[in-house]
């Protein structure tokens, strides 16, 4: 979900990484320890929580998180949790990162100090305010400015039940005070002295109960503004207190490691990228595919995950991506000597395999793997089998067999997945092979190494060693677990690798004692034939469609659909499940279904307007009859349900093109308040094209992000065009400074790094075009951009020296 602006879209995600908090206060009392987890939140909207770590004071979490963020922020905010004996969460502490300051800690490991929450400085929301100065001449004939200030405060009306309330109501104050006044409540004032005033508006939320009421924010406006006119009316964003957490001592609550990674792409209209899209998608027909420009992209980039991402979605995309691995992995093995060594380094081929099966065997990794995954972390069972590390009263016969059985489940579920086995990694496989064995002929092993040295060693081994980041498991699993799945793992990788000497292969003698248990030849005969049947060049994938397959699942609120329950239809938090026949809901996980709606069915999948039921984060499932109504638990995930739902149901053939933003309440619509519950929608629905439900890719955005690659590395582009006229024209031992680019021929590679640059040039600017724009249009103050927007404030300094420096 981009957030739409004149021209183009922008798409806001971010990935974090939440290492280990350290140096946490004590708890008070004999037990010094806290039972910690983390938060992750937008603004104050909670997104993410970490698995608790118990009784430490410098938990470990290790916990990755990416979201496609849906709405504008302010800050992105940790907050670490204690929850006491009695299973009630507290607050420690948090670190608050503001949007413009994201880029100051751009992918690298930073400690940050906690700091105190309170709430003068938990503060979110704007407000619209108007001033209007007015000269008021007195029965004495004194001049009054009629606006500000008296010593007492003056409030509105409370508002309800509401996040956005509109007050619309005015009141008057008085600056200069007229002689004929004697109360003190008045000041007097200098007329030079008028504009130095302020006015202070806070905004509370009225409670009920004895702790009164809670602070919500205020803004101070100077009566400065209305030096240029007598009027004034601005949109601003609420700030803290001034006194907020003045008085509390930072560094004493300790300090948590983070990695945070916030990117923001601007994508224009798909025709803007025709050049360089097409010029990409062109590369597995180049010769040699080193002059490519998918190549050369790899080239100049620092990491060549860098390049290989937005590569492969791209190509995905477009169905081009096996064509473009089979002539990066063919030319990659020309330049291998050694049949032992083949894709095991970081090249470009290998990033752009790990990334396909990433993306395309996400759900063949789930099916797999996931239903042994979650039965080995819940029988937490003990599994060590190095002497040195045994726990009292543990049996290593015990934990040996117990292991055994593990990896023996493990082993079977893999190599008898081959049929379920995705056909783009099939089609990649089959090209790994044929390659391998062409250039090795003389070794007949390399035709099954070439394949098991991904799906074996960088598919399925990491997955088991790390669940969490393959979304095998929600949280990292405890360290009894992942030592037995670290165990698990080492064997499943050396039982793929069908190297001639395994057990030499452990550097630990108990793990090469444990090895003997799988030293037969049946493990080796199932290993092969599983890689044959995945790198077969006629396999395709014989699924039904009739076999269901799992997207999503999880705890929603629902609005009863028929039942009402004092005259008002209740709502009640039920377990979601979705596949690619049907959307479901019961009561808690495993139960039986409550209801079931075919994909079929579905005509819509929307966001419902939050005046409805004045609940956040709601969306419809629009039916024939009815529309189901849903609270998701954040953004994030309203906005991840809303995309499955939609692609899953895209390509239904009565889906509906307008809906209604709101509910059907008290016999009207609430959007047009047409009186029919089956009258036509009102608005336009989300548009969207047909995709693979799996592989939710922007083919526009990649290119977007491949077009701020090569820009980002432009300096490179340049010396390897001078490399290239270099190679062309100087005949002898190669120049050093050239000598880290791949360049089989430096004439074609020319050819496409001007293309290249060119393709780039247009793009920048279009951008630079787009900026100089937004400057001239946007209005400081507005409600886009309140005043108080430090971003934008930043942004508005960036463009006038731009400016300044264009004159």
């Amino acid at each position: 979900m981009a957030v739409e602006e004149e021209g183009l879209r922008v798409f806001q995600s971010v990935k974090i990484k939440i290492g280990e908090a350290k140096n946490l206060p004590s708890y008070p009392g004999p037990n010094k320890m806290r039972d910690c987890y983390c938060t992750v939140n937008l603004d104050q909207e909670e997104v993410f929580r970490t698995k608790i770590v118990e009784k430490s004071l410098c938990p470990f979490y290790g916990e990755d998180f990416y979201c496609e963020i849906p709405r504008r922020f302010r800050q992105l905010a940790f907050y670490i949790f204690d929850r006491d004996v009695f299973r009630r969460a507290s607050i420690i502490g948090k670190v608050a990162i503001q949007k413009e300051d994201l880029p100051k800690y751009h992918n690298r490991d930073t400690w940050f100090q906690l700091q105190h929450v309170d709430a003068d400085s938990e503060v979110q929301g704007k407000v619209h305010l108007e001033l209007r100065l007015n000269e008021v001449i007195t029965d004495t004939g004194i001049v009054c400015h009629k606006l500000a200030t008296r010593s007492e405060a003056k409030k509105t009306k409370v508002k309800k039940k509401t996040n956005n309330p509109q007050f619309d109501e005015v009141f008057y104050f008085e600056v200069t005070r007229p002689s004929s006044y004697s109360r003190k409540s008045h000041f007097d004032f200098e007329e030079e002295d008028v504009d130095k005033l302020e006015i202070r508006v806070d905004l509370w939320n009225a409670s009920n109960l004895k702790f009164g009421d809670e602070f919500l924010g205020e803004l101070r406006v100077p009566l400065q503004v209305l030096r240029q006119s007598s009027s004034h009316k601005a949109w601003y964003f609420l700030q803290p207190r001034d006194n907020g957490s003045k008085n509390l001592k930072p560094g004493d609550l300790g300090s948590l490691r983070l990695n945070v990674v916030y990117t923001e792409d601007h994508v224009f209209s798909s025709d803007s990228y025709s050049p360089l899209r097409d010029l990409l998608l062109k590369s597995a027909d180049v010769e040699p595919v080193s002059a490519s420009a998918a190549h050369v992209l790899g080239e100049v980039c620092r990491e060549k995950q860098e390049a290989a991402i937005p590569l492969v979605r791209l190509f995905l995309h477009y169905g081009r991506v096996v064509p473009f691995i089979s002539a990066i992995a063919s030319a990659e093995v020309q330049r291998t000597q050694d049949p032992n060594t083949i894709f095991r380094g970081n090249s470009l081929t290998s990033k752009c395999i790990d990334e396909t099966m990433k993306l395309a065997g996400m759900q063949y990794l789930h099916v797999t793997l996931k239903p042994t995954i979650e039965e080995i972390c819940q029988s937490h069972k003990p599994c060590e089998i190095d002497p040195v590390k045994l726990k009292d009263g543990e049996s290593l016969e015990s934990n040996m067999e117990t292991l055994r059985q593990y990896v023996d489940r493990v082993f079977n579920v893999i190599t008898k997945s081959g049929v379920s086995c995705p056909t783009v990694m099939c089609d990649i496989f089959f090209s790994l092979r044929e390659a391998a064995a062409k250039r090795f002929q003389d070794d007949l092993d390399v035709r099954y190494t070439a394949v098991s040295s991904f799906i074996f060693l960088r598919f399925f081994a990491p997955a088991i060693l790390s669940p969490n980041l393959f979304q095998l498991t929600p949280h990292h699993t405890d360290p009894q677990t992942s030592r037995t799945l670290t165990l698990i793992s080492k064997t499943i990788q050396t039982l793929g690798s069908l190297s001639k000497s395994k057990s030499a292969s452990f550097k630990e003698s108990y793990m090469a004692t444990f090895y003997e248990f799988f030293n037969e030849q049946k493990y080796a005969d199932a290993v092969k034939n599983f890689l044959d049947l995945i790198s077969s060049s006629g396999r395709r994938d014989p699924k039904s469609v009739e076999q269901p397959l799992l997207l999503k699942e999880g705890f929603m609120i629902k609005r009863a659909q028929g039942r009402k329950r004092f005259g008002m239809k209740n709502f009640k938090k039920r377990w979601f499940r979705l596949t690619n026949h049907e959307f479901t809901y019961q009561r808690n996980k495993g139960d039986p279904p409550l209801c079931s709606i075919p994909i079929e069915n579905i005509l819509a999948v929307e966001p419902l307007e939050e005046e409805s039921f004045k609940m956040k984060n709601m969306f419809q499932v629009i039916q024939p009859e009815r529309a189901l109504y849903i609270q998701a638990n954040n953004c994030v995930e309203a906005k991840a349900w809303i995309d499955v739902l939609t692609k899953v149901s895209q390509c239904n053939q009565k889906r509906l093109t307008v809906y209604h933003p709101s509910a059907y309440l008290n016999g009207h619509w609430l959007c047009c308040r047409a009186s029919s519950d089956t009258a036509t929608g009102c608005s336009p629905c989300t548009s969207g094209l047909p995709a693979n439900i799996q592989l939710d890719i922007d083919g526009d955005r990649e290119t977007e992000r491949i077009y701020s690659l090569f820009n980002s590395y432009m300096s490179k582009l340049e010396k390897m065009q001078e490399a290239c006229g270099s190679r062309s024209v100087y005949d002898g031992p190669e120049q050093e400074e050239y000598s880290t680019f791949i360049i089989d021929d430096p004439q074609e590679t020319y050819k496409t790094l001007r293309q290249v640059i060119a393709g780039v040039g247009a793009l920048e600017q279009e951008h630079a075009q787009y900026k100089r724009d937004k400057f001239k249009r946007t209005k400081y103050g507005s409600q886009e951009h309140p005043i108080g927007d430090k971003s934008f404030q930043s942004y508005i300094r960036q463009q006038s020296e731009v400016s300044t420096h264009s004159m």
